[in-house]
């Protein structure tokens, strides 16, 4: 097979046929319509994302501010985790808040650390605690992750209403079949009797 004639079977919804139904031709435009929003709807839902979230990882670390807080307990080792660097604990701390008043919560620190040891904790313009805000790095990977679920769930949305509605249409397609059966049936069956 030529690559004509490969175009004209893969397009023959669109060519002037005898066999061509009114729905044939719906239908192809259906799926054109289906892939053109699923292409670009799921690339500008991606983008959008990724450019929404990168903002507010951007804003998210411009409202924080680090500030050196002091341990108020020992933090001890713990023995199931010992060497690691993950091993970290909940620990009490003490820090001045940006209007000069001292303020003491709860944070996770390093184990290992003696009272007095100074930590680094972020904390927002009221000066209450706030977990530190992601590297650039790792908002960068979390947008990109973001986006890429966005345009995995545009894509799914026009796919499935894609679906249901060629669904509905090969159900129509189905209904004329068989109303034009139950014409043309009854006669098939007295000239084969």
């Amino acid at each position: 097979m030529n690559d004509r004639e490969h175009t004209r079977k893969l397009f023959w919804r669109w060519h002037k046929n005898p066999l061509r139904r009114r729905d044939d031709l719906i239908e192809a435009w259906i799926v054109l319509a289906v892939w053109t929003a699923t292409v670009i709807g799921g690339l500008s839902g991606g983008l959008a994302t990724v450019h929404a979230a990168d903002a507010a990882f951007v804003q998210h670390r411009a409202e924080l501010r680090p500030v050196t807080a002091v341990l108020v307990h020992d933090v001890p080792v713990s023995p199931s985790k010992r060497g690691t660097e993950a091993d970290r604990l909940p620990a009490k701390v003490r820090w001045e808040a940006p209007d000069g008043s001292p303020r003491t919560g709860r944070t996770l620190v390093d184990t290992g650390r003696a009272a007095g040891t100074g930590v680094t904790v972020w904390q927002d313009g009221d000066g209450a605690l706030k977990t530190a805000p992601a590297s650039p790095t790792e908002a960068a990977g979390s947008a990109a992750f973001l986006g890429i679920l966005t345009g995995l769930a545009v894509v799914a949305v026009v796919q499935a209403v894609g679906a249901a509605v060629r669904s509905r249409l090969d159900r129509r397609r189905l209904d004329e079949w068989g109303r034009e059966w139950e014409t043309v049936g009854p006669r098939w069956g007295h000239r084969a009797a």
